[in-house]
């Protein structure tokens, strides 16, 4: 197989690869597919596919359908190296610890063990913890409920960010329109689309994320024709990430063959929101999301921890605003100060907030796939992203922005991986989650 991660000599060497599975049926839409054992569902809108035919499926679509020798080939890899994923994985998820956390904390955590409901004043007590055996028995227990819905699957993404262009404002954003110290760069449609196909087909990327500023260059019918492009040469699950487009660019979107879209909220606090948007309306966000979900995209949204002002209860009320929204993937990650916006003075959260947030996330959506961010890595560097996956989390990015221009996407100081190879990155990648027991199972419908 043409691919780095196949060549490469590490046990885990095609780890940003789905994982073939075999057409067994057909529900409607639906493809039924045998993988390793188990039924998983899958979307068909775009392959000409049959009964027998092994395909990759990322977001719950399938994305090409892969020759028999080569899906066997694979499979013949994995077979052996999954489970013994799998077994590491049930290892380190097994519950331990909670004879060492106080009375309160085990009762509620007893609750979310047994699927039982939790209370807003409960969830608020859990994320208030500052005791450390009672985090760590949190973050047993969302890891373990973790591992009992998702077994060991792992969503890993590529993201591109092919604009530092903005024209909007926002107080905490390195790459807000005021901040007149920032080298800007905007890729051209070349450029993109070598960077693509090189994450598609030397590095073997089945989902990617184009992520830009609101860049007025790069209109919604000109990312619409882009996103044509790009999936008339390369089979993947695309995300599309440029800020607020309204109804009408995000149906664009669509009708060009994108499935996925990023879009934060931030904060769903009126008043924080307007301390970071001035310009902006909360309402106008909420309602861009809910639109996406309506046409029919996988969506990934969430919000920042540790914005100026921010309360636990906030950060409750955030976790609950994105789970009404019924997102395909959560991002919640810190507020990093950036040294040229009006709130550079504020400081960030302590990680061990960050992590509570994801534990807690997961006792909420025990179904729904959680991003260990780049901005937890940057956080701590040392094992920042491993602890996040430790708490509950099952995904994250990789930054695929060609070196020249990825310094320059400045959203927050020292964004860790800024100077390293996608090579590099996904070495370190493929070495923090082979110690996890973690494999690239995004394959069925939540």
């Amino acid at each position: 197989m043409p691919s780095y991660l196949l060549l490469t000599s590490l046990p885990l060497a095609n780890m940003c690869y789905a994982i073939p599975g075999k057409i067994t049926d057909f529900d409607g839409k639906k493809v039924i597919v045998d993988y390793f054992g188990e039924k998983r569902y899958a979307y068909n809108e775009f392959k000409e596919v049959k009964k027998g035919d092994y395909i990759y499926a990322q977001g719950g679509f399938v994305i090409n359908v892969v020759p028999e020798k080569e899906a066997m080939e694979i499979l013949e890899f994995w077979k052996e190296s999954f489970f013994k994923l799998r077994e590491v994985d049930l290892r380190l998820a097994r519950l331990e610890g909670s004879g060492v956390a106080g009375e309160k904390t085990r009762i509620i955590l007893d609750k979310a063990l047994e699927g039982r409901k939790i209370d807003f004043e409960e969830y608020l007590y859990l994320l208030s913890l500052e005791d450390e055996n009672d985090m760590g028995y949190l973050f047993k227990v969302a890891n373990f409920i973790r591992q009992k819905h998702h077994k060991n699957a792992c969503c890993v993404h590529g993201i591109i960010e092919f604009s530092n262009f903005c024209s909007s404002d926002c107080l905490y954003c390195g790459i807000r329109k005021s901040n007149r110290t920032l080298e800007r760069y905007r890729m051209s449609e070349e450029e993109i689309l070598q960077t693509v196909r090189e994450a598609v087909s030397v590095y073997g990327f089945k989902s990617i994320v184009l992520q830009s500023g609101e860049d007025p260059h790069f209109d919604a019918d000109g990312i619409s024709f882009l996103i044509r492009r790009i999936l008339k040469e390369n089979n993947l699950l695309l995300f599309i990430s440029v800020g607020e487009v309204g109804e009408r660019g995000l149906k664009k979107f669509y009708e060009a063959g994108a499935r996925g879209v990023l879009i934060r909220f931030e904060t769903s606090d009126k008043e924080l929101y307007s301390k970071l948007h001035p310009r902006d309306a909360l309402s106008y966000r909420m309602a861009e999301i809910r639109a996406a979900g309506e046409i029919g995209f996988l969506v990934l949204t969430g919000g920042l921890v540790g914005v100026p002002g921010q309360k636990n209860e906030d950060i409750l009320k955030d976790i609950f605003a994105a789970k009404k929204l019924c997102p395909e993937m959560y991002t919640f990650g810190p507020f990093l100060p950036h040294p040229d916006t009006p709130l550079s003075q504020n400081q960030p959260p302590a990680v061990e907030l960050v992590l509570k947030t994801i534990a807690v996330l997961r006792l909420a959506d025990v179904n729904g796939k959680i991003v260990s961010t780049t901005a937890l890595e940057t956080l701590d560097a040392e094992k920042g992203r491993n602890d996040g996956f430790m708490a509950g989390a099952n995904s994250l990015m990789l930054n695929l922005t060609p070196e020249k221009y990825r310094g320059l996407y400045n959203i927050y100081p020292g964004r860790i991986h800024e100077k390293e190879t996608v090579k590099h990155q996904i070495d370190k990648a493929i070495e923090d989650l082979q110690k996890l027991g973690r494999a690239p199972t995004d394959i069925g419908l939540r």
